[in-house]
């Protein structure tokens, strides 16, 4: 029995069991050569460098045919290499690489028997911009792995060849949940597994790493296995640049907000030493992410840009801890996620797992929507208007334009307010003039304090146009934001433009022109001329009543112009929703002016300055000043008769 034992225990590269077993036999069966011939090569693999001890012992020579196969075949002596170089895990060490596909509908994944690894993934429902098939990883270069020793000996999961739970070729999940069981084994009962769980039209794949009686194969000191995983990030878009500015790795510490890695360097990393709830490789619509059921002890991760070769555009790395107890059986289960960066589809998965395992996840992370108050804007209100006009509108540029004017009768009252103001402050224009009359432009705080003091009693408020314009900026920006991300607008056509989500060019240049590109984009040139427009119209409204800030008109009129370049390689569809909103803004402005009568402003105002006027404390603490400096200031106040 003990003879048993022990050729299994050594046919699995068990050595130092197999020679226990082995010596159990030599004192049962002490007439037998065998179990001392075994002892014998055992020890020679073990300590290849020692001279035999039993150079004297007539068994050393003994040949047997198990030992004429060990020494006299190619086979067998690669076996006994490996069993130096990987000890338990040396029968893993040679195989014939295997492939296996699983399709659940959304997800077609192939897997590799080396390493027991995700080796190509695709998402069948998408494409590239060139309808070529939509690939998130795929190659031998991409690095999925464990790292650990073992009785002193270095083992890299990718380097051994695991055993398949299925050997079908191609596997169908679109109507069952499949299970694809890889173990790399180190004896009969001893095996590290990865374990895949497919749903139907699903892009979560359940992970669990299970240790099987591993606790003597893995150096007691362990308290977590390092899990590598590195790709090489393919791009799928247009714009390249664009599309690589806004990748980045990803992370969430355990209970606290996501954070990513900076996107304007050229490389970057990071030591994450608290506990994580998961890590994403995230481009800029599509990401794999590997995610903690419960938590990772801590990770590092990093990315690399490619700006040379033809698809990948980054390398992405992260290592990560995973807990590991020793114990003789133990699991890590996790989630790996392949799939689009959708706002409310990630929020619902988040919302499923939460359910499952009481923690939030904050999936929807993945989608940045901007900080603070532009942030809520988009998610509150663009994200809703979004979706629910999507619903009922199929042309996503008819989308846009109906978006575009519900945002504009949204903010209409302040656009009515900020002209009204720059009504007040024309029909003023004469009176301001003959203030700069009465004091020269030397004493510019005396003149400044009597043109103040002249809109405060007329009760207009000269910040009163700038004030409209800024409670709108939280919109403008948050626009800025939604559209770049917004996979929906992902390859959807508009007029010339083939895809909202990136430029639309009408020509392409032969030449690079710097900070502008080598193509031309029509939306952005007609947003430029509509913001001229406006401009023009403003400033004509607004008359000489900045003629105290000179430069101001050129900013206004230089704004557009460097916009031309900012936008250039932008999304289409964010050019063309700020081209409608400032052409919508421009009509409501010639209807605001039809419904304003200037005499009436005037008169209204002169109303006003016959009413009594309290200083505000501001006006007293400029008052002060201007006194100290010895300025002779007007008297602004109106008695009562």
């Amino acid at each position: 029995m003990e003879i048993v034992l022990a050729d299994s225990l050594f046919k699995t590269g068990q050595l130092n069991s197999a020679k226990t077993e082995y010596d159990k036999a030599r004192q049962l069966m002490p007439a037998n050569p065998y179990p001392k011939q075994r002892i014998f090569e055992i020890d020679q693999v073990l300590n290849p460098e020692k001279e035999a001890t039993t150079a004297n012992d007539s068994t050393a020579t003994l040949v047997t045919a198990d030992t004429v196969a060990l020494n006299n075949t190619k086979d067998s002596a690669q076996l006994v290499g490996d069993m130096a170089k990987y000890g338990a895990f040396a029968q893993a060490a040679n195989g014939t690489e295997k492939f296996q596909t699983i399709d659940n509908g959304k997800l077609r994944i192939t897997f590799s028997n080396k390493g027991g690894r995700p080796y190509r993934v695709q998402l069948t429902e998408f494409v590239t911009h060139d309808s070529t098939d939509l690939v998130l990883m795929d190659g031998p270069d991409n690095i999925f792995k464990i790292d650990f020793y073992s009785n002193n000996l270095p083992i890299s999961t990718d380097q051994f060849f695991f055993t398949l739970s299925d050997t079908a070729s191609v596997i169908s999940a679109k109507e069952k949940d499949v299970t694809l069981s890889y173990k790399l084994m180190a004896g009969e009962n001893s095996y590290l597994e990865f374990q895949y769980t497919f749903s139907p039209n699903s892009y979560l794949i359940g992970f669990n790493v299970n240790a099987v009686g591993m606790a003597q194969h893995i150096t007691n000191n362990y308290k977590a296995l390092p899990l590598t995983w590195e790709i090489d990030a393919v791009g799928h878009e247009l714009g390249r640049k664009w599309e690589t500015d806004n990748s980045s790795v990803y992370y969430k510490f355990h209970e606290e907000d996501v954070d990513y890695l900076s996107k304007a360097k050229e490389d970057d990393s990071e030591e994450l030493r608290s506990k994580l709830q998961w890590v994403a490789f995230k481009q800029q619509f599509f990401s794999s992410a590997i995610i903690a059921n419960q938590s990772f002890e801590e990770a590092n991760i990093s990315y690399v840009r490619n700006d040379v070769h033809p698809t990948n555009i980054m390398r992405m790395h992260t290592d990560i801890s995973l807990p590991y107890n020793g114990k003789p059986s133990e699991s890590v289960p996790m989630t790996l996620f392949f799939g689009p960066n959708k706002y409310n589809m990630l929020a619902d998965l988040s919302d499923e797992m939460e359910e499952k395992h009481q923690l939030d996840f904050q999936l929807q992370g993945l989608v940045p929507l901007g900080w603070g108050i532009f942030g809520w804007t988009n998610k509150w209100l663009i994200i809703p208007i979004f979706d629910f006009l999507g619903k009922f509108i199929s042309n996503y540029g008819l989308l846009i334009l109906v978006l575009t004017i519900i945002i504009r009768l949204i903010i209409l009252p302040l656009t009515y307010k900020s002209y009204l103001s720059s009504a007040r402050m024309r029909v003023l224009k004469p009176e301001v003039e003959e203030i700069n009359k009465k004091i020269p432009k030397e004493k510019a705080m005396e003149r400044q304090q009597a043109v103040m003091a002249m809109y405060r009693k007329a009760g207009v408020n000269p910040m009163g146009g700038c004030i409209p314009i800024l409670l709108q900026m939280p919109i403008l920006i948050a626009m800025f934001q939604f559209f770049p991300v917004s996979i929906e607008l992902r390859q959807q056509g508009f007029l010339w433009a083939t895809d909202l989500s990136t430029y639309d060019s009408i020509l392409s240049l032969p030449f690079e022109i710097p900070f502008y590109g080598s193509h031309v984009s029509l939306f952005t040139l007609l947003m430029a001329a509509a913001i001229i427009l406006s401009t023009k119209m403003n400033v004509d409204q607004m008359g000489d009543a900045n003629t105290q800030m000179p430069g101001m008109k050129t900013m206004m009129y230089m704004m557009p112009v460097m916009m031309v370049f900012w936008f250039n390689s932008y999304s289409s569809g964010l050019s063309y929703y700020y081209f409608l909103s400032t052409i919508i803004g421009i009509l409501q402005t010639v209807a605001i002016r039809r419904t304003i009568n200037d005499e009436e402003i005037l008169a209204k105002i002169h109303a006003n300055k016959k009413k009594p006027v309290s200083k505000s404390r501001f006006q007293e603490r400029l008052e002060e000043m201007a006194k100290k400096r010895g300025y002779k200031l007007p008297d602004t106040t109106t008695k009562k008769k």
